[in-house]
């Protein structure tokens, strides 16, 4: 008797190339965006770290895009050490995630608050930060942008979290 062997469930097929070209594609046409920014908040004098960028007008939490193969938490201890000479001390604690239209139809942004952490020096300007320092809470710089302004309102004021940027 001639029997045809059981493909186990764990095994998948593979798909046809015309659909692997089909999803390599779509990945290439559609592409998501992902951002965090990071809310570096010192307890003691209710202030919080703000950064203004030599591309673009107003002050912003620190932070950027994750890279292709890193975590979000990842692309923020490299955006916090390198925009403000931040190191994490612990493990920072996500707040929110927001659609972000004004910078495409597909990007989105996740905020972490940051409480346990250490400058290691102050940021000099380069040719991406302008400048870089803590702000009291209720003496936020002329310039802050809109989004910072939400999502400070949401984190500290208790306002209702917004789905968009």
């Amino acid at each position: 008797m001639n029997e045809t062997p059981s493909r186990s469930t764990s095994q998948r097929p593979t798909p046809p190339l015309n659909a692997r070209l089909f999803h390599f594609w779509l990945r290439l046409s559609r592409p998501v965006t992902l951002g965090m920014r990071g809310v570096i908040y010192d307890q003691e004098a209710h202030a919080v770290f703000l950064v203004r960028h030599t591309y673009v007008k107003g002050w912003h939490f620190p932070g950027g895009g994750v890279e292709p193969g890193e975590s979000t938490e990842a692309a923020l201890a490299r955006e916090l050490a390198e925009e403000g000479n931040i190191e994490l001390l612990e493990r920072p604690v996500l707040k929110s995630f927001h659609f972000n239209r004004m910078a495409s139809n597909r990007d989105h942004v996740a905020v972490y608050l940051i409480t346990r952490f250490r400058q290691t020096h102050p940021h000099v300007p380069d040719r991406e930060i302008a400048e870089a320092r803590f702000f009291p809470l209720d003496a936020l710089p002329e310039g802050t942008s809109e989004g910072t302004r939400r999502r400070i309102a949401e984190i500290f004021e208790n306002a209702a979290v917004s789905d968009e940027w």
